[in-house]
């Protein structure tokens, strides 16, 4: 399994971190190659320049400057988003990440007619999954749609394999929230990634 981690949180000590390193945890004790991509820590810029967008569809010139993150697109065959839920939605950072690196080209394929919708173009990532959190309840945040969950569980999943796996787990009124029900929800966290990515690897026996 060859992970592709993408976190997205301004603050250090953060409950998403405490998220991020459980999800990391599992992964590793799965056995999991893991890449870990921290938007705020290496100060990824989210603006689509004007640039960017001029060459959006140029797919031997929509790579420069984001080779690094296509590379570990293209690597993974499992994708893991976490993150807070802000106005129900991506942050702004993520959001952005979204905007300049699925590009034509990789993450999907322009239509080739008039009346053609986009061909997927992550055929290699065959899990993908989401871990939250968010201020409002369970309720109201359904009741505006859920866009936050809908962009990548059914937008970006549509650019991944056919048969593609999906986990999500959010902690629904985040601003009360107890010690209690945080360290219920990293139990939960750990619970949904053991259906999702399997248990702990066995250790490999030494040979006779």
């Amino acid at each position: 399994m060859k992970a592709l981690v993408v976190y997205s949180h301004p603050r250090r000590g953060s409950f998403n971190e405490a998220v991020r390193d459980k999800v990391l945890e599992r992964l590793a004790a799965a056995g999991a190659e893991t890449r870990l991509i921290d938007l705020y820590d290496e100060g990824f810029d989210p603006r689509l320049t004007a640039r960017e967008l001029e060459i959006y569809e140029d797919t031997d010139e929509n790579r420069k400057g984001i080779e690094a993150h296509l590379d570990a697109l293209t690597w993974c065959d499992t994708l893991i988003f976490v993150y807070p839920t802000w106005w129900y939605g991506l942050p702004a950072m993520l959001k952005g990440w979204l905007d300049r690196v699925m590009v034509p080209g990789v993450a999907f394929e322009m239509p080739a007619a008039e009346g053609e919708d986009i061909k997927p173009g992550l055929l290699n990532i065959t899990r993908l999954a989401v871990f939250t959190t968010c201020g409002a309840s369970w309720w109201l945040t359904r009741f505006i749609g859920a866009p936050g969950r809908r962009t990548i569980l059914r937008g970006v999943r549509l650019l991944c394999a056919k048969r593609c796996r999906t986990a999500f787990a959010a902690h629904y009124l985040m601003d009360s929230s107890t010690p209690e029900s945080r360290a219920k929800h990293l139990a939960r966290v750990e619970k949904r990634l053991v259906r999702f990515i399997g248990a702990v690897a066995k250790p490999r026996e030494a040979p006779a």
